[in-house]
């Protein structure tokens, strides 16, 4: 069997529906995100087009959860998309028209799954394809999701195996190539039973998906996941969360800097912690006392250029949050950017060298591995413009010349010895390709 972790050689970039989105996707959305990315983005590695959560509810809308909503669904107990939403499933096609539209661009898949079995499924007492037991057989009704009512999560037993292999055999035969499941990796939350959410239906999927015959990559969510269950994680899934749900504003972008700190270490080839997604250019904001209105990311510029370049240096996943034709120049310049992205695609041993704020704000300084370089993230995380101080001499070694070259800027900045000052503009970043010249 091969090794799911070369799936995933690096990180895995894409795009979500959820920021922009919400619960509420439509099949024409999709295509047209898709055709984005493969006109604009293709060609620097972007390739991941994910329908987040909902698909399969007709009555959908913004960011709103409807308890015991109807869902679209087989005899099996497995949810189908809305035809209502995406015309093309209509006559239990399913995905597959979607998938294929978009494996014709030369993008892949993804779609969002509820850890679980639908609580439809469980009252309409429906069979399991391949078992003599039924969804009630195996629904665990303590095991449920505080901010959703869709699902049961299962009981440890064969017929719960056999039903997520039933599931995602379907997603293979619609060609899916990516599953991010969601309530499954987070301790926050959980009340009554094991409080990594039943770390065996982690495995299930694990086995549900190296059985079905295609590559999928496995995504967990919604985090922040327990970093003492890192083994378990790397051993299962290919990313999962180490934050909750990511949104534009500074004080969680600071946060993350915590975040990284403690899963540094942790990145191998094929299972990458993942600092959630990117929430740029055009989101979605819900609220049940009115219609849902979109709106342009609350992050500055320079916030931008921090948050790509902790989540690149870090080698997080990036999975773009925000509707892609509303990208403007900037935005599009940070994702077409070569140097960055080949940065993301060869670093490694990333950590925090340097960490001196006073009232949480200060000056954070982050070193990793690349190609025969060094690279160097600064971040300022003052209220003003500052100037960066980086020890060259302390970090590298003492007296030896650096070249050293702006990666956002895509030009060289100088010559070094022992230490450089960097003007830095306010929660922004100055990443630095660092080489060493050789006499």
């Amino acid at each position: 069997m091969q090794d799911f972790k070369l799936w995933a050689k690096q990180p895995p970039l894409g795009w979500n529906s959820w920021d922009c989105f919400g619960a509420a996707v439509t099949e024409r959305q999709l295509k047209a995100n898709a055709d984005y990315m493969a006109a604009h983005l293709k060609e620097y590695g972007w390739e991941y087009i994910v329908c987040d959560i909902q698909w399969y509810e007709p009555k959908a809308e913004g960011h709103i959860y409807k308890k015991f909503t109807e869902l679209t669904m087989d005899g099996y107990g497995r949810l189908l998309p809305a035809p209502n939403r995406f015309p093309s499933a209509a006559g239990g096609k399913g995905f597959k028209p979607i998938a294929d539209y978009i494996h014709a661009l030369g993008l892949k898949f993804g779609v969002h799954l509820m850890r679980g079995v639908p609580r439809q499924a469980v009252a309409q007492n429906c069979p399991i394809l391949g078992s003599g037991k039924t969804c009630r057989d195996i629904a665990h009704p303590f095991s449920v999701c505080p901010w959703n009512t869709d699902m049961y999560g299962v009981l440890d037993c064969d017929a719960a195996q056999t039903y997520y292999d039933s599931v995602i055999a379907q997603f293979a035969a619609w060609g899916v190539d990516f599953v991010k499941c969601d309530d499954i990796c987070v301790t926050e939350f959980r009340k009554w039973d094991n409080p990594y959410t039943a770390d065996y239906e982690i495995e299930m999927l694990r086995r549900a998906i190296d059985r079905c015959g295609r590559e999928i990559v496995l995504s967990l969510s919604p985090g922040p996941a327990p970093r003492d269950k890192a083994a378990h994680l790397q051993a299962n899934a290919n990313m999962w969360r180490i934050t909750g749900d990511f949104w534009d504003e500074w004080d969680a972008l600071h946060r993350m800097f915590t975040k990284c700190r403690e899963w540094q270490g942790v990145t191998t080839v094929g299972a990458y912690p993942d600092c959630d997604m990117l929430p740029v250019a055009t989101l979605i904001d819900s609220d049940p006392s009115r219609p849902p209105i979109h709106r342009r990311t609350r992050f500055t510029e320079d916030e931008q250029v921090t948050m790509l370049s902790l989540w690149g240096i870090f080698k997080s996943p990036l999975i773009i949050g925000g509707d892609l034709p509303t990208f403007d120049d900037f935005t599009l310049s940070l994702f077409t950017n070569a140097d960055y992205m080949h940065m993301h695609r060869t670093v490694h041993g990333a950590r925090e060298w340097l960490r001196d704020e006073k009232g949480g704000k200060g000056t954070i300084l982050w070193l990793a591995e690349g190609d025969g370089c060094k690279y160097l993230a600064a971040f300022n995380t003052a209220d003003r413009p500052r100037r960066i101080r980086v020890p060259l001499a302390q970090m590298l070694m003492p007296d030896e010349a650096y070249s050293l070259y702006d990666v956002w800027k895509n030009a060289p900045v100088d010559v070094y010895k022992n230490t450089v000052s960097l003007p830095v503009n306010a929660h922004g970043a100055a990443l630095l390709r660092i080489e060493k010249i050789c006499k």
